[in-house]
C-alpha cells in the first residue's frame, strides 16, 4: 500500500494545491526544493523537454529616443513537478529556486489556468 505524502507548505500563498503524489526530489510540495528570490507569471510556451517547461511572458519598456515603448518578451527553462499537471498555453506561476541545471532555476509552483 501506498501513503499519501503530506504537502508540505512552501511559504507562498497559493489558491490551489496539488492533488497527485510525486517522488520527484526537486519538487517544492513533496521534495526538499526551497522557493526562493523573485516569482513570476507567465505562459507555458512549450512542454516538450522531459521535467521542464518553456515559460513566456511580455512586457513593455518606454525608449526615450523614439519616445514610444517597445514590446518585449522574456522566456526562461522552469522545473515542471510531476504532480502538476501543465500544458501549453496555460498560465502558471513560477519561483526562483537553486539551479537545477544549467539552464533550469525556476520551478513552477501553481497553475493558474
Amino acid at each position: 500500500m501506498s501513503e499519501k505524502k503530506s504537502i508540505k507548505n512552501i511559504g507562498i500563498e497559493i489558491k490551489t494545491y496539488p492533488k497527485e503524489d510525486c517522488s520527484d526530489k526537486n519538487c517544492p510540495f513533496h521534495g526538499s526544493l526551497k522557493i526562493r528570490g523573485k516569482i513570476f507569471q507567465g505562459t507555458v510556451k512549450s512542454t516538450k523537454v522531459q521535467n521542464a517547461a518553456i515559460i513566456e511572458w511580455d512586457y513593455t519598456r518606454y525608449n526615450k529616443k523614439y519616445e514610444r515603448y517597445k514590446r518585449l518578451k522574456t522566456r526562461v527553462t522552469a522545473h515542471k513537478p510531476a504532480c502538476l499537471n501543465i500544458h501549453e498555453n496555460d498560465i502558471v506561476r513560477i519561483g526562483e529556486c537553486k539551479p537545477i541545471s544549467k539552464t533550469k532555476k525556476f520551478v513552477i509552483f501553481e497553475k493558474l489556468s
